[in-house]
């Protein structure tokens, strides 16, 4: 069932291969596949496999937990008081500094992924595969991965640097978005359709996934017409559907299902690995649990579900102490912390290191929401309501009502209680206005015209000192 990217060999026996250890963040030395290339050893499509291969790196298991979920409303650092789990704890309270690690190990991820993506579009592009299909797959594939990852920059840092322009000054973020765009709609030209792909190659980058984060992308920018006609066209591709039954979205039974657009791809076994030990670092603490007990749902998101009547969305996303899971696994009542994520849950890996667990990055019903908020943007409520409540009926919710801004706030609200540990919240808050009062309402400070942007790490300002701080760092 795990035959996707067989080829990323514990990342090419190490990082090194494709874009180096050194503490150079944002630079990857051509000369390091060059001496690859000459053993004749690289393919393009080894190649771009690799930018795939980051997605499953460490970071994304404990890095990436703090810095998009744990800084929310959505969750607490969880685990046991005393273990601060480096920086997750001044994450949660929202007193991070640029010395906080998890911001420096995501810049780097980031970056390095990047380099990846622009140095397999040379290698693709000057290798002489004459199949053009192949050839305009595999560089759309990096197109996508690269948009991917500056999506992430730009939305955590603001200005960043465009690596291919400068390594030092920092882009204003409509240049970002602007080259994100450009990489996208190359992508949309070069990507087949998930149903185009063969089952060995089940989980790549496609042509709807490269619609679907353009309408998100779109989103962010608020350039609310070009959003609903990408989301729109994902939704009448035909390539897609929704889950009848929520439950089942992150178990392996509707792994690249139906509903799924783009996925991180797991294996569960060494040396190539899913994304390391992110069931792990989230799993049931204590004794009888399997993990150590981060990144837990905060009483907020608990309340929030309650409110709004959510059972299923509740219980599917929130493992409770002393409650039996739908695989017959019982939490035992003594487990360190009363709520885990269950989205993060293995049934057959819990918390080994090495996951089986694919995580999900875009499915259909976060378009449909996109589809909503842009439609209620340029006015169009009833369209809007009808996308909304598509997605309400699935969860036995009643239909909403209204439009204008209630509407607005109520596809807000829609999107905190479907996307929850979805890592997407923290963004969600800070581009609609919403942080400072819903920290506030979660008992922490938001700090105005600083914490809207994350901080540039400490050590890329060290060995780049003429680079730009954000304000208030």
């Amino acid at each position: 069932m795990k035959k996707q990217y067989k080829k990323i060999i514990c990342l090419f026996f190490g990082a090194a291969i494709l874009a180096g250890c050194s503490e150079d963040f944002l630079e990857v030395d051509s000369r390091q596949y060059i001496d690859v290339e000459d053993q004749g050893i690289i393919t393009p499509e080894q190649y771009v496999n690799g930018i795939y291969g980051m997605l499953t790196e460490w970071d994304y298991a404990f890095s990436y937990l703090g810095i998009t979920e744990m800084l929310s409303d959505n969750a607490d650092k969880g685990s046991s008081p005393s273990d601060t789990g480096g920086d997750k704890k001044e994450l949660d309270d929202l007193v991070f500094t640029s010395s906080s690690g998890s911001f420096g190990a995501m810049w780097t991820n980031w970056y390095k992924a990047i380099g990846r993506a622009t140095n397999a579009i040379e290698y693709t592009e000057g290798y002489g595969i004459t199949d053009e299909a192949y050839k305009n797959r595999l560089i759309g594939e990096a197109k996508f991965l690269r948009a991917f990852n500056y999506f992430y920059l730009v939305r955590g840092f603001g200005d960043v640097p465009l690596q291919h322009i400068s390594l030092v000054e920092r882009a204003p973020k409509a240049d970002v978005y602007a080259y994100i765009e450009a990489d996208l709609l190359d992508a949309i030209d070069k990507l087949p359709l998930k149903s185009d792909y063969t089952s060995a190659n089940l989980g790549r980058a496609t042509k709807g996934a490269a619609q679907a984060l353009l309408a998100k992308v779109y989103m962010y920018e608020q350039k609310w017409q070009q959003s609903y006609d990408m989301a729109t066209t994902v939704i009448s591709s035909g390539q897609y559907g929704l889950e009848s039954d929520y439950a089942v979205l992150w178990r392996a039974s509707s792994e690249n299902g139906t509903e799924s657009i783009f996925e991180v791809q797991a294996r569960g076994e060494v040396v190539a690995h899913g994304v390391q030990q992110y069931s792990e670092t989230q799993g049931a603490r204590g004794t009888s649990g399997w993990g150590w007990g981060f990144n837990t749902p905060s009483q907020n998101l608990l309340d929030a579900y309650n409110a709004e009547g959510d059972v299923v969305r509740r219980d599917a996303t929130i493992i409770f102490a002393g409650e039996t899971l739908w695989d017959g696994r019982e939490v035992s009542a003594s487990v360190e912390n009363p709520m885990y994520n269950e989205k993060a849950y293995s049934s057959a890996n819990a918390g080994a290191g090495d996951g089986d667990k694919n995580i999900r990055v875009l499915r259909l019903a976060e378009i449909y929401l996109i589809q909503a908020e842009a439609a209620n943007a340029l006015g169009n409520d009833a369209t809007a309501l009808a996308s909304l409540n598509l997605v309400r009926e699935r969860v036995n919710l009643p239909a909403a009502t209204g439009g204008g801004t209630d509407l607005r706030n109520l596809i807000w609200k829609e999107r905190r209680l479907e996307l929850a540990f979805e890592h997407d919240r923290w963004f969600d808050l800070v581009r609609t206005g919403q942080a400072q009062a819903a920290m506030a309402a979660a008992g922490k400070t938001f700090i105005v015209g600083t914490q809207e942007l994350f901080p540039i790490p400490y050590n890329q300002l060290i060995q780049t000192p003429e680079m730009t701080q954000n304000p208030g760092y």
